[in-house]
């Protein structure tokens, strides 16, 4: 067999699971552009994705007559076309994935802003010293779009540090919040006149592609520091910007992006902007770590050997 494991950018696949005797496994750390993607995987009978990076769309699948197999991290991936892989005869499997790893980067974000960790450690490595001062959180109240798996674990940490929660999302129900002990608000700009911090936890999908607009931002509390490591979309980008430009919010920590990797010359890379805290941009890291990427890589492993013996294998 001929595999291709697209978009390992931390070169972690072959030291994080066992290949050995799977048959010919090419890594690509580095993204390949759309156009060059049916010549790069021509005659790979398997593709292992890293989710959401490639998509694997119906021309793409198309053009792979020799495919049989899709292995992709995680236990679902919006950017495969599955009706078109299965017209196709291909294949399609997922690997489960660890759950709290998007908490703690989001939580880490809210503190290193809210501290002004980034601008203080600049100060420092160019030979000063303090140079202003951060805030605390304890006592802040934090506001969440979005309440379910990743939100709980928002509520329960940043009740943690001493923090009020707040939540809404288009269906939250009042149910929802009584169970987890947060305060559940009528509207989003409710949410943003109450939160000294917001945190995005939602599913991207047509009815929440943008929804975080000009208006949210226009009624965001005063210093508010908002942050999103769910998907790049949920969010208006220019209003974003603009909002930062007005001090609405006043600072913001981005992990996802409507294009990723980000492009050198997209607007958010300000850097006026990001030379005063004001905006903090890191690559997408809420799911990678060594312990998510050992599950997914290892199961990739084993749902290649087990589709290679005829076995079960858990398709999506």
């Amino acid at each position: 067999m001929k595999i291709a494991v697209l978009d390992d950018y931390a070169r972690a696949a072959l030291r994080l699971a066992d290949w050995d005797g799977l048959g010919q496994v090419d890594v690509f750390a580095d993204p390949i552009a759309r156009d060059d993607l049916p010549d790069k995987l021509a005659g790979y009978d398997v593709v292992c994705l890293m989710r959401e990076r490639t998509p694997m769309d119906a021309d793409l699948i198309a053009a792979l007559p020799a495919l049989r197999l899709i292995v992709t991290s995680g236990p679902r991936n919006a950017s495969i076309d599955l009706d078109a892989a299965r017209a196709a005869g291909v294949t399609v499997c997922g690997t489960e994935s660890r759950k709290t790893t998007t908490s703690e980067l989001a939580v880490l974000m809210m503190l290193a802003l809210n501290r002004r960790l980034l601008p203080e450690v600049s100060a420092l490595h160019a030979k000063g010293w303090q140079v202003g001062l951060g805030r605390d959180v304890a006592g802040l109240t934090l506001g969440l779009i979005g309440l379910g798996n990743i939100g709980a674990q928002m509520a329960t940490l940043g009740r943690a540090l001493g923090m009020d929660i707040v939540a809404w999302s288009p269906n939250l129900t009042a149910d929802r919040c009584a169970a987890l002990d947060v305060a559940r608000m009528d509207s989003l700009p409710d949410l943003m006149a109450r939160a000294d911090v917001t945190s995005v936890h939602m599913v991207l999908s047509d009815r929440t592609r943008g929804l975080v607009g000009a208006d949210a931002f226009a009624a965001a509390r005063q210093g508010q520091v908002f942050i999103n490591t769910s998907r790049g979309p949920l969010v208006d980008t220019d209003a974003l910007l603009n909002g930062l430009t007005a001090g609405r919010p006043a600072m913001a920590g981005l992990d996802v992006f409507d294009v990723e990797p980000l492009p050198m010359d997209d607007p958010l890379r300000d850097p006026d902007l990001i030379a005063s805290g004001r905006l903090l941009l890191t690559p997408h890291l809420g799911y990678t770590t060594q312990e998510t990427f050992r599950v997914f890589y290892t199961q990739t492993v084993e749902a290649i050997r087990a589709f290679q013996a005829g076995d079960p294998i858990r398709t999506i």
